[in-house]
């Protein structure tokens, strides 16, 4: 059986490496080539295994592969998104998928067009605790779901996040994304207005560091995302995703991050947390290469990624004119 051969457009996002070393281990998996302007990030890479390189997208993209995987700085999704549909190759995404509503519906039509498949990479979807919470709200265990309080909190990750130019936006760019996917996918409701508030209050740098979206459903279910990068430096682990699920018959509550062992080592100057639940990296990459083999329609579409996104940039639009947005 033929491998699928997948490509690695930029490793400007972290996630670039996790997803790396999860498809060298894939079986009916291989990696084609890695893309990146700066070939001293990826020289380890090139060095171990003796990869394909090459700084330019367009020769990448040349090569026999079936899809590539997008991890660019957010301001270039687009270019690399489109670059690849005229190609006809697959797309995997990092989020958020766009900066602006009209560059995503862009590149949501061009991959239509182009016949290939754009999905969304939303990880949040594949940890163990938000599959069950998902279950146990669709079996009515919580009866109907009236509200529900979201958290993606986590520390500032400086470099090109932190430049607008580069990034779109900060903390509420970067976080709310991920919650606001998790609402969609659990109630089936799509959002219907947003009000934020937002600041810079932890950090000294140039774009908001903390923000509290409020969101309202359809139906009537409020949301709220408490979405920041306030974990300092001393935090046991990255940051959390937490959610409160408020029903008509009982309240759910899920941590993404509960499954962790305490670690106290005299080699490090704090207590860690270690964490051994399942690999929502290697399960969304998995999905992502049981869809194409299978020929199905991408399980986290470009769609998903564009109404997940609007509410950051609502939440952006509210702050400006300090009122609600209606969607």
């Amino acid at each position: 059986m033929r491998k699928l051969k997948i490509g690695m457009l930029n490793f400007a996002h972290s996630h670039a490496f996790s997803y790396y070393r999860e498809l060298r281990s894939m079986e009916g998996v291989e990696i084609a080539g890695i893309c990146h302007p700066d070939r001293q990030r990826v020289q380890k890479l090139i060095n171990e295994d003796g990869i394909f390189y090459t700084p330019n997208s367009a020769e990448l993209l040349s090569k026999e592969v079936d899809a590539v995987i997008v991890c660019s700085e957010n301001v270039l999704h687009k270019r690399h998104v489109l670059e690849a549909a005229a190609a006809g190759k697959h797309v995997l995404c990092e989020k958020p998928l766009g900066v602006t509503e009209e560059e995503m519906e862009e590149m949501i039509a061009a991959c239509g067009a182009a016949g290939v498949s754009l999905m969304t990479a939303f990880l949040c979807r594949y940890l163990p605790g938000a599959v069950r919470a998902k279950r146990a709200v669709e079996r009515g265990e919580v009866g109907e779901v009236l509200a529900i309080k979201g958290y993606n909190r986590g520390t500032m990750p400086g470099g090109w996040f932190v430049d607008h130019a580069k990034s779109g936006g900060g903390a509420i760019l970067d976080h709310t994304v991920h919650v606001m996917d998790l609402m969609r996918w659990m109630t089936g409701r799509e959002p219907a207005c947003v009000y934020a508030e937002g600041g810079t209050l932890f950090h000294p740098i140039d774009v908001e560091d903390a923000g509290l979206v409020h969101v309202t459903l359809e139906g009537g279910i409020i949301g709220m995302i408490d979405t920041s990068w306030s974990r300092s430096r001393s935090y046991p682990y990255w940051g959390d995703v937490k959610m409160d699920i408020v029903g008509t018959k009982g309240v759910l509550h899920f941590d993404a991050f509960a499954e962790v062992n305490e670690v106290y080592s005299d080699a490090s100057d704090r207590a860690r947390w270690s964490y051994w639940g399942g690999s929502m990296n290697r399960l969304m990459l998995e999905d992502f290469v049981r869809h194409l083999m299978e020929g199905r329609s991408a399980p986290i579409s470009g769609e998903d990624g564009l109404q997940a996104a609007k509410v950051a940039l609502a939440a952006y639009a509210s702050l400006r004119a300090r009122d609600t947005i209606v969607l």
